[in-house]
């Protein structure tokens, strides 16, 4: 009881200082709880036992595309029960900051592979079908830009027009529905014959696969056929799940894991050598106080439990408060983000390894405070006063 007393009254006695480094912590394990949990939703592997859709793409990159020719081949594989495409249109709207994904795709086909994730009415199919400039929409974009059936949109594409304008004008025709939270509502679908006749160059070529197999215990050995027919071709393949497919854009920037290691790594020592230099001046704020306290029975040992469990306490409370707000914003995000990184969420485990982290860092930065609560003198301490 007496050092849950004299903890509590410690941490009281600067109230703006403690307030500060509580504050300063919180954030340092915000962005720990943040930073690995999309670390860790890319690195997740997703195996492709028991997937009843793969994405075949360039070895090479996502950036290269593949001929044409291969859709047919695939198709003509055994345990492939359809195969369509789609390319990255790669546009905005109005103002750079207005991105979306945007795919042209043959119509019939992609609705068909993915009709157990969004559909569209069959007047709005016919619609878009019959008008070659034609696309339908998430409800994101519907919610975002306040388009309707019929509107004319203006994009700025990626890829130029025969005439050398990247400007591309497109009526929606239909608004997909969601069959699945996983279903992405921000994705514009343009169709790709209107696109690759239209485009400058490029023509003839496909930004990946997509394949639904028959059996999705045979997952693997389609994946491997696939990849075999193509090897040592100038466009060769690399067959994975979906679900890697949808991480694979990211990690096109960058090695996500290696990036959030770097930056918590500066966070941290930062807040270590401020938290210490904190923990220091307000030990040397107590020797006196300290030095009463063995003056009246307190052990070396048990000077020195308190002063550690002091910074122990500091950075556990900020610390949970951290994580906790760092859960909150994740379980949120999650929901949004489910169709590009279904693995984001911060695991148990990941906060056992912040509550491991915390107390590590409770010990790191008390511990010379707490050595020199333990050597301390009384009669050159009391001295100080």
């Amino acid at each position: 009881m007496y050092y849950l007393q004299f903890l509590l009254s410690n941490l009281g006695r600067k109230k703006v200082r403690t307030i500060l480094t509580l504050l300063s912590i919180m954030i340092a394990f915000l962005l720990f709880g943040l930073l690995r949990s999309l670390a860790a939703a890319f690195d997740q592997g997703a195996e492709i036992a028991g997937e009843d859709r793969l994405i075949s793409i360039n070895k090479i990159s996502l950036i290269q595309p593949l001929p044409e020719a291969y859709l047919a081949k695939v198709q003509a594989l055994d345990g492939v029960d359809k195969a369509t495409s789609a390319n990255w249109f790669g546009g905005y709207y109005q103002e750079a900051k207005n991105q979306f994904p945007q795919f042209p795709v043959v119509a019939d086909d992609y609705f068909d592979i993915y009709s157990n994730m969004i559909s569209l009415p069959p007047e709005q199919m016919k619609a878009w079908k019959s008008n070659r400039i034609g696309v339908v929409i998430g409800e994101g974009l519907v919610k975002r830009f306040n388009w309707k059936i019929g509107d004319r949109i203006p994009l700025i594409g990626l890829f130029p027009r025969e005439d050398g304008s990247t400007t591309w004008e497109f009526v929606v025709e239909g608004i997909y529905e969601t069959k699945s939270k996983s279903a992405d509502v921000n994705t514009m679908l343009m169709h790709y014959d209107y696109f690759d006749e239209a485009r400058q160059y490029a023509k003839g070529t496909l930004g990946w696969l997509v394949i639904r197999v028959k059996d999705p215990k045979q997952a693997v050995q389609v994946a491997t056929a696939v990849d075999a027919l193509f090897s040592n071709s100038p466009a060769e393949t690399k067959t994975s799940s979906e679900k890697e497919f949808a991480k694979s854009f990211a990690k096109q920037f960058g090695d996500i894991g290696l990036i959030t290691t770097l930056i918590l790594g500066a966070v941290f020592f930062t807040m270590l050598l401020v938290a210490g230099n904190t923990m220091a001046q307000s030990f040397r704020e107590r020797i006196p106080e300290l030095a009463i306290l063995k003056t009246l029975g307190f052990s070396d040992r048990a000077v020195m439990i308190m002063v550690l469990m002091e910074a122990i306490a500091i950075s556990l409370i900020g610390g949970l408060a951290g994580l906790l707000l760092a859960k909150l914003m994740i379980t949120g995000a999650a929901v949004s983000m489910a169709s590009t990184l279904p693995g984001l969420n911060l695991s148990g485990v990941m906060m056992l390894v912040g509550v491991g982290l915390m107390l590590a860092f409770g010990v790191l930065t008390g511990f010379i405070p707490a050595l020199q609560g333990l050597r301390l003198n009384i009669v050159t301490a009391l001295r100080r006063r």
